[in-house]
């Protein structure tokens, strides 16, 4: 059950040698980030040993059935299919991903419009002003009034159109506001003269036909696709489909996850005292699945007692639980009994990854599903890119990120049989630095990293091209934020 334990995840696998030799001092901190302390000598400083080829104390069934790491990945995504679309204002789509295509309602933009503040011109110049259009003798500048939709006090922007300009005519115009018929182009403040008392408008350069004019239809036409089904609703994304005319958009459903953060060892406040520890997961996995597009309902605590478990789980209406926990075969791991009392689905039990390999997946009945994570907190990350990521992905319609990779700027160690994921920050471009503080306990690697390194069995070499996972507020630069009313941290999309 502990989530903060160094020695409590199943076989303590993921724990490097002492004498790794990857793990060698930075001579520098990364920008930005909190400075890593100075390497020392003592073995479980930084990391926590690795357990040799045979992995003695892990039962031999549970290496027989566990999964490799992609294989479980793939699982996961393919477990579930997108849930039901649903319409949403505009305010409320932030992160979610569009179930039809954006296709334009109007002309973007729909009238000719003044790209610059400046005067609407027709024909060659010298041209004709209006006398209350002049501004000083000489200045270039434009004077805007609030009142008047004529060419007296200028055409303002969001105003109906204007009369229609004479050849040899102009008048001031403001950026956004509709051209005028007649028009031929529009001289910018900055680039006109005016003279002859106010009534005669010069250019200082050359102007050409169309100038600083957006023409109707520019970006799109009326019915134009502008992006396809499964695009991620980003602000971007939710300003396009404002000036395209919408109001609301039709999306995929948020999955809906309830959290149940297991152990009676954990403390929600306070300093350890008396055997037992902080709850690390409680804090972290809300947020983080907010990050991966959920809905997260509730993050309840829930004692080593299986019939609270079995109580919990059975009552929950959420499309997926997460546990924290209980999932190895130890006298409290309550997990994988509740699941057979429940005649539940294996989907995946165990995988093939340090940290984090007592992971599972099940489904609990049509459309609702269980990832149990390990009660580790670094392990537990392990499994939310493992399993979750891939779940959630899949339940929300999201599109699966192009892999990328990135070399490494130290030798990393590898497990004999397992995957490795390994934090990591970005350095010089497409290159990655492996940081220390990574084992199955600890969360001071990844709390300084950018994502994480992707290492196969066996290990990887310094220059080596990693495969890369990215952390969902640093891909894509989509990131998270507070809501101040609330306090609670939500996610604008992006998967790693």
């Amino acid at each position: 059950m502990f989530n903060s334990d160094p020695f409590s995840e199943a076989a303590s696998a993921d724990r490097p040698a002492p004498d790794d030799r990857s793990r060698r001092p930075d001579s520098s901190p990364e920008p930005n980030r909190p400075p890593e302390p100075n390497q020392t000598t003592e073995p479980n400083q930084t990391t926590e040993p690795d357990q040799p080829a045979d992995v003695p104390n892990e039962a031999p069934e549970a290496r027989a059935h566990a999964t490799p790491w992609r294989a479980a990945r793939t699982a996961a995504a393919r477990a579930a299919q997108p849930l039901p679309s649903v319409v949403r204002p505009l305010g409320e789509a932030l992160g979610q991903t569009l179930a039809e295509p954006l296709a334009a309602l109007t002309d973007l933009p729909s009238f000719d419009t003044s790209a610059m503040d400046g005067w609407a011109v027709a024909g060659p110049g010298p041209w004709r002003l209006p006398s209350k259009d002049a501004a000083p003798e000489g200045t270039g500048t434009s004077t805007r009034t609030s009142t008047g939709t004529g060419t007296s006090t200028g055409i303002l922007a969001g105003h109906a159109e204007a009369a229609p300009l004479s050849d040899g005519d102009a008048v001031r115009i403001a950026t956004g506001a509709r051209v005028p018929p007649g028009a031929t182009a529009v001289l910018r403040s900055e680039h006109g003269k005016v003279r002859g008392e106010g009534r005669e408008l010069y250019a200082s350069r050359h102007i050409t036909q169309g100038q600083d004019i957006r023409p109707r239809g520019q970006e799109c036409r009326r019915g134009d696709a502008l992006l396809p089904a499964g695009a991620l609703v980003t602000p971007v994304v939710l300003g396009l489909a404002a000036a395209a005319g919408y109001d609301e958009l039709t999306v995929t459903s948020r999955p809906r996850v309830e959290v149940l953060v297991l152990g009676d060892e954990l403390l929600r406040a306070g300093l350890p005292h008396d055997g037992r520890i902080r709850d690390a997961l409680g804090p972290l996995l809300g947020p983080w699945l907010r990050a991966l597009g959920a809905d997260v309902v509730a993050t309840r605590h829930v004692g080593d007692d299986p019939e609270a478990l079995h109580t919990a789980v059975s009552a929950s209406t959420a499309d997926v639980v997460v546990t924290t926990g209980g999932t190895a075969a130890g006298p409290v791991d309550h997990v994988h009994p509740t699941l057979r009392r429940l005649g539940a689905e294996q989907l995946v039990d165990g995988v093939q990854v340090r940290p984090g390999h007592p992971m599972l997946l099940a489904r609990l009945a049509p459309g609702r599903y269980l990832v149990g994570l390990p009660g580790n907190p670094l392990a537990a990350v392990s499994g939310l890119l493992t399993l979750a990521e891939p779940l959630l992905r899949t339940l929300s319609a999201r599109p699966a990120p192009p892999p990328y990779r990135a070399r490494l700027t130290e030798a990393v160690q590898g497990h004999p049989v397992d995957t490795r994921l390994i934090p990591v920050v970005y350095q010089h471009g497409d290159r990655a630095r492996p940081l220390r503080f990574h084992g199955p306990a600890m969360l001071r690697g990844i709390a300084a990293a950018d994502a994480l390194a992707v290492v196969p069995p066996g290990g990887a070499d310094q220059g080596a091209e990693a495969e890369i996972l990215d952390l969902p507020w640093t891909a894509d630069g989509i990131g998270i934020s507070a809501d101040t009313a609330t306090g609670t941290i939500t996610g604008t999309g992006g998967t790693p």
